[in-house]
């Protein structure tokens, strides 16, 4: 990013003197901070109708003279910057200032407080009340404006903005290559008609860029950091910070494609160890899965509200990991693509989100949330929680460690439970402030998954000690073939494509042990051809050594 220019800056300021996006002020150091916050109310919300990125509060200039006299308002640098935390918790939705410049003009010290625009459709209001400007006067924001600025459609996608001053030399060359490989693996057609080194041509194959010219979400997935700067006033940035005995932090720039998988690296992902009942031997599992973590991270950048100015931050506490983007949750609950299949009619960041497919870092079917709960299932963890209070915010909570070793032991003897069961049973575990409706609790009771009263429910140890010795039983006896039949396709949704081997390898394990191998691939090969025969699926080449896809239009299974 080239250096910040305060003469010429200011300079600039000060030939369109006061306006409605500028205000000077001589200040001295017992400035009021209150007056502060409204001047950002009314200047953000004046930006935004004037179609400004960036308003200015400037102190040290006479109002009178029009000439730098100098402030003192805070001159210990850590107080200073204070200010930004103050100002950002006050102001909804939660705004504030971009940036503090100190710099020195004729001998004399002088802020510029950096404000940007208040995001499309949302005013920014201070302690609850809107503010703007008229001329040199600060009051409540006008009936008039308030509506204008709530009647800006939010539907402008903006990953698909272009960013007119960035060209080819501003991305990444490993970047680079790294999308042309996932790509290739997955377009292998597509791919083999692109000239090699004909970079634009495959970006915008890639619908990463639109007709040779740069995107935002190129420069998010593909860019150099140094290249962040295209992005102003957005901010293109992950951070990741440890909290507990170890303290640490660390910021992530693009590009996005390289450098959600060094975020993981950074994770402490050690084993767990769950002792079933009546063993000696513990079962163990992996703290976290890697491909569920950067699902959850992939899906904080492709679903980012980038307008509200906000970096994505992961923290890592002991025992979670809590995932936090700005902007509500788009379409629908979490819930929603967990119990059913639900998929998104409608994305904030179409064009990102398209790229980040075509590249294979997401999913657009709505997949990599129920994936994600079944992942830490298979671990026999909590389930991931997602915490919609603020509407501003998505907060997801990634659990590593077992909460109620009942309820885990539970999971490890009853592979079979149904996912609403199990999301019933994970909310007793955490809480009893977590309720489950009659029906459900009913239906647990009868099968003894509960015990205790409300508000003191809890899994029943009896049950995950019965179970756990009847391991062998549920181990030995085969499921319906619909849960095979589940398997194979949920598998086919998430990578496109399988063989008679990775079927295999996926099912095999799960099928009863009274089978042998051959009747384990015998029962593979006849769930495959009734799925072919009831049109859902579709091999190409020979049946054994055949690559089998789902059928352009997937009736259901049942």
């Amino acid at each position: 990013m080239s250096p910040f220019d305060f003469p010429k800056t200011l300079a600039r300021l000060v030939s369109e003197w006061e306006n409605e996006c500028i205000e000077f002020k001589e200040a001295s150091n017992d400035y009021d901070t209150d007056k502060i916050g409204r001047y950002v109310s009314a200047l953000a919300n004046e930006a935004n109708l004037r179609a400004r990125e960036s308003a200015w509060l400037v102190f040290g200039v006479s109002n009178k003279t029009r000439k730098a006299v100098g402030t003192d308002y805070r001159e210990d640098t850590a107080r200073l910057h204070g200010l930004k935390q103050q100002i950002h918790q006050d102001t909804k939705p939660s705004h504030g200032l971009r940036e503090i410049h100190e710099g020195q003009f004729d001998g004399k010290r002088l802020l510029l407080f950096e404000i940007p625009a208040s995001p499309r459709g949302t005013p920014v209001s201070w302690k609850g009340h809107y503010y703007a400007r008229s001329g040199e006067s600060l009051g409540p924001l006008e009936l008039t404006k308030l509506d204008q600025i709530r009647a800006q459609s939010p539907a402008e996608d903006w990953s698909a903005g272009i960013c007119s001053t960035a060209t080819l030399a501003d991305l990444d060359s490993t970047a680079l290559a790294k999308a042309r490989a996932q790509y290739g693996q997955r377009y292998a057609t597509q791919a083999a008609s692109i000239p090699d080194g004909d970079d634009a041509a495959f970006l915008d194959r890639a619908k990463i860029t639109i007709k040779g010219s740069l995107t935002r979400t190129a420069l998010l997935l593909l860019g150099k950091e140094e290249s962040v700067h295209h992005l102003l006033p957005s901010v293109g940035e992950i951070t990741w910070k440890l909290e507990g005995e170890e303290r640490s932090y660390q910021h992530f720039g693009p590009p996005f494609i390289l450098t959600t998988s060094h975020v993981f690296q950074r994770i402490r992902n050690l084993r767990l160890k769950l002792l079933p009942f009546n063993q000696l031997l513990p079962v163990e599992v992996d703290k976290y899965e890697q491909d569920a973590v950067l699902e959850a991270l992939h899906n904080c950048v492709a679903h980012q509200d980038y307008s509200l100015h906000s970096r994505i931050i992961l923290t890592e506490r002991p025992d979670r990991l809590i995932f936090e983007n700005a902007g509500s949750f788009f379409e629908g609950t979490p819930t929603d693509y967990v119990l059913t299949e639900r998929s998104p009619q409608h994305y904030r960041n179409r064009f990102l989100t398209v790229a980040m497919r075509t590249l294979g870092m997401i999913d657009t079917m709505g997949y990599g949330i129920r994936d994600m709960f079944l992942s830490q299932r298979r671990r026999y963890l909590p389930l991931p929680d997602y915490d919609l209070s603020d509407p501003g915010k998505v907060r997801l909570t990634l659990y590593g460690r077992f909460i109620d070793e009942n309820y885990s032991r539970l999971l490890l003897a009853r592979t079979d439970l149904p996912l609403p069961d199990v999301l019933a049973i994970d909310q007793l575990q955490k809480g009893s402030d977590r309720q489950i409706d009659g029906e459900t609790l009913k239906h647990l009771r009868k099968d003894g998954l509960v015990e205790g009263r409300k508000p003191n429910l809890h899994v029943a140890a009896e049950i995950a000690a019965a179970t756990d010795e009847k391991a062998g039983y549920i181990r030995a006896r085969a499921f319906d073939d619909r849960y095979y039949r589940d398997l194979i396709l949920e598998y086919l949704r998430k990578f496109e494509s399988g063989t008679r081997t990775e079927f295999f390898d996926l099912l095999a394990p799960k099928l009863s042990d009274l089978l042998g191998e051959a009747q384990k691939a015998r029962k593979i090969g006849n769930l495959l051809q009734l799925l072919k025969k009831r049109g859902i699926v579709e091999v190409e080449g020979t049946t054994r050594a055949g690559v089998w896809r789902l059928s352009k239009t997937t009736p259901s299974a049942d």
